[in-house]
């Protein structure tokens, strides 16, 4: 019979770290989770308080399998631990796991486009050379990160860890918890920009706080083809961090000399460290040329070689709403479908645009479905309706539409783009079978609170509707 693995943490191992006390007796607690629906049988169980009240919740933990519960008041169903504060427990947690593993090489990374994918692409290559710990989804907020942290075992050697903003001054304080060895900028753009006053300058500023966490020696990786780099570099050699940078310039660490899609991927030439390599990926998107490098780069400083690094970026696969492709039959023959639902800004929409561009269509057309943009503040109608230049430049053939601030960039189409606009994404899910022909490429791409999702399941359930009509 095997050996079972060691719990990753005790009752008291806990109630030292977070300074609390046990109440119903000893337990052994196998992973961390704060949402009750999520518990997985042996985990701790935090309960936080946010819109609604985590102790609330702590019989269904319980009945999930929970081990035992962090709370602030004792609850019913099983062992737990009391503290003052369970947010700050939970970050004391995070710190103690990364403490008690100082052999542990981290990694973190931001970025206003890409860090999810990034971080994963990572994570694919730490996974390589030896056992490996990452952030999972987008958990990279104030609880995402010490959660995170404090699901790290001892027995890991690297580890990744995504580092996101909603507002000023938030990066900085995650980046010193998790004290990461190297840290990567993926780049920066007008995203979250109505939190700041000076706009896009005060993203960069913010993103350039993931360095704070940064020892003497530690790495910065950078997007040397953005306006920013220099404000980065800066905030890099402040605490004494080795500055190396990415991008399409011969002076870069890591350069990309071409990138070609090829089907549902792509073939890239680039220069790391002076050495030529050829690579491919499993994405299209012209903004992987420069992601591939990022993570070579943050791999290389977290001591995993490029070969590794390669290996694991020709096997990634994109994430869920992140650029999967796949084709959808209907009557008549197939269209085929690019999943960005899951964020967007003018960025990446940019972006978007571009590598649809690329695409071979064939007598297809080239079709985008956008809903709106979010957190743009009192720019938002002008960078919506800046979004039809990019569609011209492009040459796309029709745009869909749905949101009252997409209304801005749909008036500002050229009358033989516009195809359906909705109030709402809901409202353009049920018209799906309007939106395409056989032969279509079609691009879904909004914020994630604009329900872009809604589009791409619908558009991806007209295959079943067809299996349906011919059964």
């Amino acid at each position: 019979m095997a050996d079972r693995a060691p719990p990753l943490w005790t009752a008291q191992d806990i109630a030292q770290a977070v300074e609390g006390r046990i109440e119903g007796g000893a337990f052994a607690a196998t992973g961390v989770g704060y949402n009750s629906k999520e518990i997985q049988p042996g985990d701790l169980f935090v309960a936080l308080k946010g819109a609604r009240d985590g102790h609330d919740f702590a019989a269904g933990a319980f009945a999930a399998g929970a081990a035992g519960a962090l709370v602030e008041r004792p609850v019913e169903g099983g062992p737990c631990i009391v503290v003052d504060d369970t947010l700050r427990a939970l970050e004391r947690l995070g710190a103690a796991a990364r403490d008690r593993a100082p052999h542990v090489r981290r990694g973190a990374v931001t970025g206003s486009v890409g860090k999810t994918s990034v971080t994963q692409a990572i994570k694919a290559g730490l996974d390589l050379a030896g056992p490996a710990h990452a952030s999972i989804k987008s958990y990279n907020n104030h609880i995402g990160v010490p959660l995170t942290l404090s699901r790290m075992a001892e027995t890991v050697e690297r580890a990744v860890f995504e580092i996101g903003m909603n507002a000023p001054g938030e990066i900085a304080p995650l980046s010193r918890m998790v004290q990461p060895h190297a840290a990567c900028v993926t780049t920066v753009g007008p995203v979250h920009i109505e939190a700041f006053d000076d706009g896009e300058a005060g993203v960069a500023r913010e993103k350039a706080a993931i360095f704070a966490g940064l020892g003497p020696g530690g790495v910065a990786v950078v997007n040397g083809d953005i306006v920013w780099e220099p404000q980065l570099r800066q905030a890099a050699l402040h605490v004494g961090a080795r500055v190396v940078t990415f991008g399409s310039a011969a002076e870069h660490d890591a350069r990309l000399i071409d990138f070609r899609a090829e089907g549902e991927g792509a073939r890239v030439i680039a220069e790391v460290w002076g050495r030529t390599h050829v690579f491919t990926l499993k994405q299209s998107g012209f903004h992987w040329g420069l992601n591939s490098l990022a993570v070579i780069l943050m791999l290389d400083a977290l001591d995993v070689p490029v070969e590794l690094a390669l290996q694991a970026l020709a096997g990634f696969q994109p994430l869920s709403g992140r650029g999967q492709s796949r084709a959808v039959r209907i009557a008549g023959g197939a269209f085929t479908l690019i999943d960005e639902s899951y964020n967007a800004n003018p960025l990446s929409m940019t972006a978007g645009f571009t590598n649809l561009a690329a695409r071979d269509v064939g007598r297809g057309r080239r079709v985008v479905v956008l809903t709106d943009m979010l957190e743009l503040g009192d720019q938002s109608q002008a960078l919506h309706a800046g979004l039809a230049a990019a569609i011209d430049a492009a040459g796309l053939d029709v745009v869909h539409a749905a949101g009252p601030e997409m209304r801005a960039m749909y008036e500002a189409l050229r009358p033989e783009r516009r195809g359906l606009w909705a109030a709402t994404a809901a409202e353009l899910a049920e018209q799906v079978e309007a939106l395409v022909q056989p032969g279509d490429v079609v691009m879904v791409k909004g914020s994630n609170g604009s329900k872009a999702s809604l589009v791409a399941a619908a558009l991806a359930d007209l295959e079943r509707r067809l299996d349906l009509s011919e059964g």
